[in-house]
């Protein structure tokens, strides 16, 4: 048995050895201190602070890239898909024309899918490569296999031939992330009847699609296939579009602006089941969400996207005695620890919102707590985004919950048409909402609608973190022109009761 991570180092040192640690660690039982089960932002970023806080760590991932959902099928590459849907539109549509750009050119602007894909491809494979290497400059050993707990101190990593390797370790930390929720009747094929995984490797522009969910992920994608040419209808079974926690301000502003755009949604509405036709068509049934007549919309692609479930499926949980919440989550405390104090769970197998960047802080805290540190997050601080265009992004409390709380608040608005960089941009869709406290001005929430928006609410997450009122965002200096000048004087119009430019 190695007992000693730096001696299979050594050993790879040797001239007579010429394949990589990953390799050799097959021919061994390793000893960790730290074993993370899954490679995605809470894991991957978990196992480099591990690393860099001194603890002999390795990272299991059943996938052949590192990176999880995100990286590969989630978060990055629809970015690309909705930065270059948006670049085509814009010179598509009459903005380029409006800004004074013309020329012949513009009549043959045309839609290269492949190329998009390529380049949406290579924005993957860079950061998904980018990970090995920050694993091999902090030397965290990376085992590619299915990681499953086969012992209190043991993982067990199961390669696709078959073959295992024993890792024995100190502590494990468990951030295998989640998976794509089934529509129960509607079997996904991923080429007409697709996921977000499929919806981001369509071939072909489809004629019509029609999108289940109008939440984050509903709205990013029909807005990408909107602006390269598909009719697209999104129907939702609440009220609202842009799922749970927006502001329903916000929501209903956003609902507008892409109306405007092309999109159209079906609200308050439930897909009773869908129909593949002889010629490759999909019927969709619909009907009220309350119960009503039944209506039948086709499509030539079908996206189900009603959400996303944790991924805890043979992983040994059951056999060491951890059982799952009512959702499926493994239940921890404020440490992260499971009922088993040296095994850890973070991100979107625990509660909490399913964001990328929640369980890149949870799985930094939880490595520190390992190392004898503190153990603290503010889930109120935890921003979200949707990368539409225009962007919204919110942190802290909406309006609905304040008011469901008897929470006495203050609100400031600024809209981005009263804003000088947004009208030297022709791009001033949308507002700056920010909630305070009435009595002490602590700033309770931000809510933001516009182009920047992602970039914007960062400040507002430092603000509301370090318990600033909105006084103090209201006088510190912002750059001029700038469209964050928005958001200072959303702060002073909460704080003071009005703003100076509008």
């Amino acid at each position: 048995v190695i007992t000693s991570i730096e001696r299979l180092e050594i050993l790879t040192k040797k001239d007579h050895y010429h394949f990589p640690l990953d390799t050799l660690l097959l021919s061994f039982e390793v000893e960790a201190d730290v074993t993370v089960v899954g490679s995605g932002p809470g894991g991957y970023v978990a196992a480099i602070k591990a690393a860099q806080l001194g603890f002999q760590t390795v990272c299991v991932e059943k996938n052949d890239t590192l990176g999880g959902t995100c990286l590969n099928v989630g978060c990055i590459p629809s970015k690309a898909l909705l930065n270059n849907s948006h670049l085509y539109h814009l010179a598509h549509g009459k903005d380029f024309a409006s800004r004074g750009i013309e020329g012949k050119w513009m009549t043959g602007i045309r839609l290269n899918l492949e190329k998009m894909m390529e380049q949406k491809s290579g924005a993957v494979k860079s950061l998904t490569t980018g990970i090995a290497h920050l694993f091999k400059q902090n030397k965290v050993v990376h085992v590619q296999g299915f990681g499953r707990i086969t012992g209190k101190n043991q993982v067990t990593a199961t390669k696709a031939d078959g073959s295992t390797q024993v890792i024995n370790t100190k502590n494990i930390l468990i951030a295998t992330g989640s998976e794509v929720a089934p529509f129960s009747g509607i079997p996904i094929d991923e080429e007409t009847i697709v996921s977000s995984t499929g919806a981001l490797s369509l071939k072909q522009v489809p004629e019509k699609m029609v999108v289940i969910g109008a939440g984050v992920i509903g709205v990013e994608l029909g807005s990408v296939w909107q602006r390269l040419g598909a009719d697209v209808t999104a129907v939702e079974f609440l009220g609202h579009v842009g799922g749970l926690g927006i502001d329903m301000e916000i929501s209903k502003n956003f609902q507008r602006i892409l109306q405007k755009q092309g999109l159209k949604f079906k609200l308050n509405t439930k897909v009773t089941g869908a129909t593949k036709r002889p010629d490759g068509k999909i019927d969709v049934s619909i009907e009220a969400a309350a119960g009503g007549k039944e209506e039948v919309i086709t499509c030539d692609v079908l996206l189900v996207c009603i959400g996303r479930r944790p991924y805890t499926e043979n992983l040994g949980l059951q056999e060491l005695g951890i059982e799952l919440d009512n959702r499926g989550r493994i239940p921890i405390n404020s440490r992260f620890q499971t009922k088993m104090p040296n095994i850890y769970a973070i991100g979107d197998v625990v509660a909490g919102p399913m964001l990328a960047h929640k369980a890149e802080d949870e799985g930094i805290i939880c490595v520190e707590g390992m190392a004898g540190g503190a153990v603290h997050i503010d889930y109120n601080c935890v921003p979200s985004v949707i990368y539409t265009h225009p962007e919204v992004a919110w942190v802290g409390k909406s309006e609905e919950q304040l008011k469901e709380e008897g929470t006495e608040y203050k609100v400031g608005k600024f809209p981005f048409a009263a804003n000088s960089r947004a009208k030297t941009n022709a791009d001033t869709d949308g507002l700056v909402k920010i909630l305070s406290h009435k009595s002490t001005d602590r700033m309770l929430g931000a809510h933001i609608l516009g182009a920047g928006a992602g970039e914007m609410i960062n400040e507002a997450a430092l603000a509301m973190e370090y318990g600033a009122s909105c006084e103090d965002v209201a006088r510190v200096c912002h750059a001029h022109p700038t469209v964050s000048e928005a958001f200072r004087e959303a702060n002073l119009a909460a704080s003071f009761g009005k703003a100076i430019n509008f």
